[in-house]
């Protein structure tokens, strides 16, 4: 069977799915693996590497299995063959239309982001490696953006203070931005509303802001928080906004829009020449200032909107998500043929449809269609 690979259409994107060393391991396991003309070629990836690997290049592709980073557009969708398998970062609810047609055209649809997040799972997390380039590149935005150093200098000129960065968020993301800006030589101290946060802040070198507010869930999770617990949660984060030279933010839900962190007159308490790196400006931004792609100025603080960060890192981010992929894939077919196990929980979680019936009960609420729950067969028991 064949695994296509494709040209990504999104403006500005410079990931690729499969990388050829990926593409190498698909067709020792018996794949054939077709990739669309120049699809690596904005990660430096040449179409004669994936040649090299034993893929075949065509300037439109069609797979038993398609992959890309991103979800299709609408008239993408419509070509996917019929019958076929869908993988990307779909987030369904956001294109709920873009599953309609893929709905209609009887394909499984699978989506990164509705990945169980349960401990062997961790090797296909897409969401987690993508953000840990987000969290990176977020810091060094900061960096770039602050006209101040970030580290402490003593020299025959006088002496310069570190700056100080105010991480909110201490997810995959907020870890690596934490350890980058500390790395960068900035006093740096982090918040959230998870109280488990507090070691993983620490433990990546930041200093934990406890505000008396909390939404721990069941799992090390966070719930949502109520609008009282909101309104207490950003008074006892003015102090904090107002005493840091850089904010970062980075609390994006998967398939909704972010939450607000930042208000308008938390940012005009802070300094002059202090910068917010808004990490979630895909999503609508955790700060009410944020316009996704464009730097706003208000009253002397840089609001800046980070779109689509991990493309910033084309190479490094295709390897990482290339590798999420395998190990996806790994559960969905193996020696070229398609045969997903329908009992395993990984499998049932990152399927939004299939066979023309929507799975994920979001998504067919969103799209006024039925639900219908992919039931595990129960294994028959043997003995002696």
């Amino acid at each position: 069977m064949r695994i296509a690979v494709y040209r990504e259409s999104r403006p500005g994107e410079t990931r690729v799915a499969l990388t050829p060393e990926a593409v190498k391991a698909l067709v020792k396991d018996e794949w054939e693996v077709v990739v669309q003309r120049g699809a690596g070629e904005r990660a430096h990836f040449a179409d004669t590497a994936y040649l090299e690997a034993g893929a075949t290049i065509a300037d439109t592709v069609a797979g038993d299995i398609n992959v890309r980073v991103n979800p299709p557009t609408m008239d993408e969708a419509a070509l996917v063959p019929e019958g076929s398998v869908h993988l990307s970062f779909l987030s369904p609810l956001l294109a709920s239309d873009v599953v309609g047609v893929l709905v209609q055209r009887r394909v499984t649809v699978l989506s990164f982001d509705l990945l169980p997040r349960i401990s062997r799972a961790q090797y296909m997390d897409a969401l987690s490696s993508q953000a840990t380039v987000s969290g990176y590149r977020a810091a060094l935005a900061g960096a770039t953006y602050f006209d101040r150093f970030f580290p402490l200098l003593t020299t025959a000129a006088g002496t310069i203070r570190p700056a100080r960065v105010l991480v909110m968020g201490v997810g995959v993301a907020g870890l690596q931005a934490i350890a980058t800006a500390r790395r960068l030589g900035a006093k740096v101290r982090a918040y959230d509303v998870r109280s488990a946060a507090k070691e993983e802040a620490e433990s990546a070198g930041a200093v934990f802001v406890q505000l008396g507010v909390t939404a721990d869930a069941a799992g090390g999770y966070a719930r949502e928080l109520t609008d009282d617990e909101k309104a207490q949660q950003q008074a006892a984060l003015v102090n904090e906004v107002a005493n840091a030279d850089v904010v970062i933010t980075t609390a994006a839900v998967p398939g909704r829009k972010a939450p607000i962190l930042l208000t308008t007159s938390m940012v005009e308490a802070m300094g002059d020449g202090s910068v917010v790196i808004d990490m979630a400006a895909d999503g609508g931004g955790n700060c009410e200032l944020t316009k996704a792609g464009e730097v706003v100025e208000h009253q002397g603080v840089r609001v800046v909107g980070l779109t689509n960060p991990p493309a910033e890192m084309g190479t490094h981010a295709s390897f990482m998500f290339a590798n999420n992929v395998l190990k996806l894939l790994a559960l969905f077919g193996a020696k070229g043929q398609v045969a997903p196990d329908w009992n395993d929980e990984v499998v049932i979680g990152v399927t939004v449809a299939r066979d023309g019936a929507v799975s994920h009960a979001p998504t067919a609420e969103k799209l006024g269609v039925p639900h219908v729950a992919i039931t595990p067969q129960a294994k028959e028991l043997t003995g002696d």
